[in-house]
């Protein structure tokens, strides 16, 4: 099998999905992979590097695309809808359910999208996007703690305070794998941490976490909460971090401008859910390049690729991760590898010209494609 790694092309991003190594392993099993120039240099890995792995280096980005299996990191950009062929299986971040576009395109192309965050384990959690959601975790603490900079708009706090001085106020929504890890930094840092999630599981291991180890923080489920408390922890936030996320799914809108005009000017926002369309009114995605914008006097960070930040770490834990389900898949054939693997199937968005995940079929007939505002 033919396996092709393109240079990543969207803004900031460093990553590339696959490492010499693992193209050693692949060529040694009797692979051809193509290595677009330049893929790796990024994170320290030059084209010598894989051509002394077996690869072969391709100057031109068309002939990458006609490999029977790309493998890359961030979702199709506008720029390489042309060279996609019909029947190549794409396996990478997808992004599919907030941009009909790009849905259009790859139906259009007749590839099968084989999504790293909708792939499953055995327990049903997400390996290939686990590790992404750590590392933006702890990467929008620091983010916001720019944004509070006088020089970037914000209202010139110190995320950690300093001698009388408390440390800021940080609202956390979400207490996933993302959202855990901002709690965990932040209250480390000396934050007076608020956390808010849908569901009460996570919610007490992570309260529990730090109690244990003598953080503090104040944990509620947004239910519980209610409309009035849910208002209240916005209101007295310098820092809100957004980290809500449904696989495959939309985000909902929880935060209104109603609810930013009662912060502080100068307050800040970090969306790591963006990919998803972002939790708030006014959350629109930025760039690595220009990665903030004010609204409602609060200075907005909502990049949807974070850990391009930290390209070489990213990239090791992400390869760390799907390097064994690409090896299934040209060991198998990607038919059978994906028919013995339920949770591999999972990912499956599209195949042969049609949307072939239910959810994202629902989505697209979905006129309004957005949960309602809430609470």
């Amino acid at each position: 099998m033919r396996v092709g790694v393109p240079k990543e092309i969207k803004d900031g991003e460093r990553r590339v999905g696959l490492l010499p190594d693992a193209a050693r392993v692949l060529v040694g099993e009797g692979h051809d992979v193509w290595v677009q120039r330049g893929a790796g240099a990024s994170v320290g890995f030059d084209d010598d590097d894989y051509r002394g792995a077996g690869a072969t280096v391709i100057d031109e980005p068309r002939e990458i695309w006609r490999s029977d299996l790309i493998v890359k990191v961030k979702e199709l950009q506008p720029a390489e809808y042309p060279m996609l062929i019909a029947g190549t299986t794409i396996f990478g971040y997808a992004q599919l359910a907030r941009d009909p576009g790009l849905v259009d395109a790859v139906v259009r192309a007749g590839v099968r999208i084989l999504a790293y965050e909708l792939v499953r384990d055995a327990s049903g959690a997400f390996p290939l996007l686990a590790p992404m959601s750590r590392i933006a975790g702890r990467l929008a603490l620091f983010a916001g703690a720019q944004c509070l900079h006088a020089d970037c708009g914000g209202a010139g706090v110190l995320l950690t305070g300093v001698d009388r001085v408390e440390g800021a106020r940080v609202v956390v929504i979400g207490a996933g794998t993302a959202g855990s890890e901002t709690v965990r930094i932040a209250a480390r840092l000396g934050c007076r941490v608020t956390v808010l999630s849908r569901g009460a599981k996570r919610l007490d291991a992570i309260a529990r976490e730090l109690a244990e180890s003598g953080s503090a923080i104040e944990a509620h489920t947004i239910e519980r909460a209610g409309r009035d408390g849910f208002a209240a922890a916005i209101a007295a936030a310098d820092l809100i971090v957004g980290a809500v996320n449904d696989p495959g799914k939309l985000s909902p809108r929880l935060i209104t401008r109603e609810h930013l005009r009662s912060m502080r000017a100068g307050s800040a926002f970090v969306d790591i859910g963006i990919d998803q369309g972002g939790i708030a009114e006014t959350s629109r995605m930025t760039t690595l390049s220009n990665p903030t914008y004010v609204d409602e006097r609060i200075v907005h960070y909502c990049v949807p690729n974070m850990p391009a930040l930290v390209a070489r770490t990213a990239t090791e834990a992400l390869t760390a991760e799907t390097f064994r389900y690409v090896q299934r898949l040209v060991r198998r054939g990607i038919a059978c590898a994906i028919a013995d693997d339920a949770g591999l199937a999972a990912g499956v968005l599209v195949a042969d010209g049609a949307i072939v995940h239910r959810s994202l079929a629902e989505q697209m007939a979905t006129v309004e494609r957005r949960p309602p505002l809430s609470p």
